[in-house]
């Protein structure tokens, strides 16, 4: 195989996830409704600093300030807006806290280790800086179709 078809584990342009099941059940965050699992602790940085980014941008509902989890669960998820407020923030932060235990559990790849690109063990995703966000573009085709089936699945399970 040629060099640019072998990604080296802990290259930081690249997140990747093996296709898995989370521990617990999650409404409102979005990582943890995917079954994207990371097995490297660049990707595993990389979903806690997009998960910080989310909760760190609030917004005003009712009588309150909510992080971007709570929103966007509140506009998207009819479950969710049947709930009270106070308690959709409440399970946010459940669910934020176990996320965070689940990702520090993983058993993650050694950072001297590759993968190729092309392969169908791992969903390769690249990662791409535009201003202060990282945009991620599935790196192959393999996670080309595992995305857009995913996004089709999470989407009716929020109604």
């Amino acid at each position: 195989m040629a060099d640019d078809e072998i990604i080296k584990v802990d290259d930081i342009n690249y997140a990747i996830y093996k296709i898995g099941e989370w521990k617990n059940d999650y409404e409102i965050n979005q990582i943890g409704l995917s079954r994207e699992i990371p097995v490297t602790e660049n990707t595993v940085f990389h979903v806690k600093f997009s998960m910080d980014e989310i909760r760190n941008t609030k917004f005003d509902m009712s009588d309150k300030q909510v992080n971007g989890f709570v929103a966007i669960a509140e506009q998207l998820n009819p479950k969710i807006q049947e709930m009270d407020l106070e308690e959709v923030i409440e399970l946010e932060e459940m669910e934020y806290q176990n996320i965070l235990k689940e990702l520090d559990d993983l058993e993650l790849m050694g950072s001297d280790e590759t993968v190729p690109i092309d392969g169908e063990d791992y969903l390769i995703y690249k990662l791409e800086k535009e201003h202060h966000l990282t945009k991620s573009f599935p790196a192959n085709e393999f996670t080309r179709q595992f995305y857009i089936s995913e996004l089709k699945r999470i989407k009716e399970a929020l109604g």
